[in-house]
């Protein structure tokens, strides 16, 4: 499933916590987690504020190469402010690529869904929350759907 710009535009706009705390960062984590033992799936999972892993976590099934593709993805994040499946769905609606386009090194940069910025109102990105191992738009989904359960947590008072 292809989502628009404006699709992965709104679903950054609406995922923007009102705080992102260690504690967080493990609820998020754990949450990934488990969703991942629920469903089976070989995902490796990395969330950070800045350089600093708050949480790391590989199933089953995963490999090397996750953690090189979560590398890559959060770079990109992390240069422009938007989820790696928002640029590389950016370069193809222009016809082109997201390596094309930038000349950003491939070795450093991946423009493939499963990274997402972690947002806190009043403070901008501060981090990044990345999963690694499925189908790009799989990836990204499943860090969608973790993040809105925080913030569900977070405004109920759960967490």
């Amino acid at each position: 499933m292809t989502l628009s710009l404006a699709e992965l535009l709104a679903q950054e706009e609406s995922l923007i916590l009102d705080r992102f705390t260690e504690d967080d960062a493990w609820w998020l984590g754990s949450l990934l987690v488990s969703l991942a033992r629920e469903r089976e799936l070989p995902i490796l999972v990395d969330i950070r504020r800045g350089e600093r892993q708050l949480f790391a976590h590989a199933r089953p099934g995963t490999v090397p190469d996750n953690a090189a593709w979560i590398a890559r993805k959060c770079a990109t994040v992390r240069r422009f402010g938007r989820s790696s499946l928002f640029m590389g769905q950016k370069y193809r609606d222009r016809g082109t690529t997201f390596e094309q386009a930038t000349g950003l090194p491939a070795a450093e940069f991946a423009a493939h869904g499963g990274a997402f910025p972690i947002a806190v109102r009043g403070a901008g990105i501060i981090g990044t929350v990345a999963v690694s191992g499925l189908a790009q738009t799989e990836d990204h989904a499943l860090v969608v759907e973790a993040l809105g359960s925080l913030l569900a947590a977070q405004r109920a008072g759960e967490v």
